[in-house]
């Protein structure tokens, strides 16, 4: 049964006249009567009586009508929701985000969006880069925003959107703050605050053992803010990206000789349709006067 029977059927109920009922639905008379007889077909017994000058409703009729009413009210709804969604109206949107992102250059960027959509509903979901990838596959996040040391997963498209350096994160009374740069070498000795979710974990270590510099790992944790709270109250050092050294207390100088920075990109699914939605946040992003990356990083890897 198709929904245009379905409304034959109920322009039909309510003037009861097979020609009205045809104007009404803008077809020949023919071609709405042999609509009607074919959902009769299908449903095995008459729905109108057709008499004369006495069209009417048969019992089978008046009681598949509450049901057709139904449908084509739901109908209405599902495309008065998927109108609101593509003009950006009650629209949701999943964004994953690389744990290790800083807020504040995110956070302008979210607010500038929320004001240009303010029918978008974002929900932002944190994880590491392989979980986004994975999740991006599943489809259970539209796009990602990411950085990762080597290459990411085939089936996936980026656009770089700035890079950063990595800092060394110390306390305002330590001796690296008053340094405009740091060497690896110096790092030896010093006391570490491990972040474990940081994607870059492995290429600073070894970068940090070919250079001689053997830090005292002394702490580990997920928690940013813990870190960055222990590196303020001069507990230890870490690694940061530039644009979170940004915590009280914590300053960041520049790592040197070599440097390391990062390519933060937002990450899709290639190939796969974009909602209304993803199509807007992606245009937006790429639009967006992302900060340039500071200095020159000659040997950045």
């Amino acid at each position: 049964m198709e929904l245009q029977e379905i409304r034959y059927f109920l322009a039909l109920g309510r003037t009861l006249n097979f020609t009205k009922a045809a104007e009404e639905c803008h077809v020949s008379q023919p071609a709405l009567t042999r609509a009607i007889q074919k959902m009769e077909d299908e449903l095995g017994g008459l729905l109108f009586s057709r008499e004369r000058s006495n069209t009417h409703m048969t019992d089978l009729g008046r009681l598949i009508e509450p049901h057709l009413v139904e449908v084509m009210t739901r109908t209405g709804e599902v495309k008065r929701t998927a109108e609101r969604f593509l003009k950006l109206d009650e629209a949701n949107l999943a964004v994953g985000v690389m744990c290790t992102i800083a807020p504040v250059q995110f956070v302008r960027f979210l607010d500038r969006f929320r004001m240009d959509n303010p029918g978008v509903e974002i929900t932002l979901l944190e994880a590491v880069p392989d979980r986004l990838c994975d999740l991006l596959e599943t489809g259970a996040v539209d796009v990602a925003l990411m950085a990762r040391p080597g290459d990411f997963p085939t089936q996936l498209h980026t656009t770089k959107l700035y890079s950063e350096r990595f800092v060394i994160a110390c306390s305002a009374g330590h001796r690296f703050a008053l340094q405009d740069s740091v060497r690896v070498p110096e790092l030896d000795g010093e006391v570490y605050l491990s972040r474990i979710n940081c994607e870059f974990y492995d290429v600073l270590d070894e970068m940090c053992q070919k250079h001689g510099a053997n830090l005292v790992k002394a702490y580990s944790s997920e928690r940013e803010d813990w870190i960055l709270t222990m590196v303020a109250a001069g507990m230890g050092i870490c690694f940061l990206p530039e644009y979170a050294a940004t915590f009280p207390g914590v300053i960041g100088c520049p790592v040197a000789s070599p440097s390391v920075e990062r390519n933060v990109c937002l990450v899709t699914v290639s190939g796969r349709r974009w909602s209304a939605p993803v199509a807007a946040f992606t245009r937006a992003v790429q639009n967006y006067p992302w900060p340039a990356a500071s200095g020159v990083h000659a040997d950045a890897a």
